[in-house]
């Protein structure tokens, strides 16, 4: 996803090398990249994601801006923030299936009508150039757990 693309280095290679599919997870950032949370206190206050560090203090600063330049590309293509995003991963290939989680069928419409976006060669650039590789600020997990990803 846009929000995690450690993958793009190791995993989807040789996933297609061998011909399996790599399903997304998460690919919405765990409602990150839905530009639904301003700032760490829009979420309920029981909420795990308080935990993880991307949603923490300057990273949840930073990260915000990488959600502020994707709303201004998904603004002018008439889509939500989350729709560009499920979209941008859409291209990436028929072997990667995205599957963003969500509680209310509302939601669920909505994101599959990223299915109708289409992105040219522009806006997947602007969208590079707006999350590249690496830019997320802070660790997916605490540091305690972020010894069981990717392995």
């Amino acid at each position: 996803s846009l929000w995690t693309r450690d993958p793009e280095k190791d995993v989807l290679p040789v996933c297609r090398e061998l011909g399996i599919a790599l399903v997304a997870y998460s690919p919405l950032g765990r409602g990150f990249l839905t530009g639904a949370f301003k700032n760490p206190d829009d979420l309920p206050k029981n909420d795990f994601r308080r935990s993880l560090p991307r949603f923490q203090g300057e990273n949840f600063k930073r990260n915000f801006q990488i959600v502020e330049k994707l709303k201004e590309i998904a603004s002018e293509k008439g889509c939500t923030t989350a729709q560009l995003a499920l979209a941008w991963l859409l291209t990436r290939g028929e072997d990667i299936i995205p599957i963003p989680g969500t509680k209310r069928k509302e939601r669920l419409r909505e994101n599959l009508k990223a299915l109708e976006i289409h992105l040219n060669a522009n806006d997947l650039e602007r969208i590079e150039n707006a999350a590249p590789q690496g830019i997320a600020a802070g660790a997916r997990y605490p540091e305690a757990t972020m010894h069981t990803v990717n392995r």
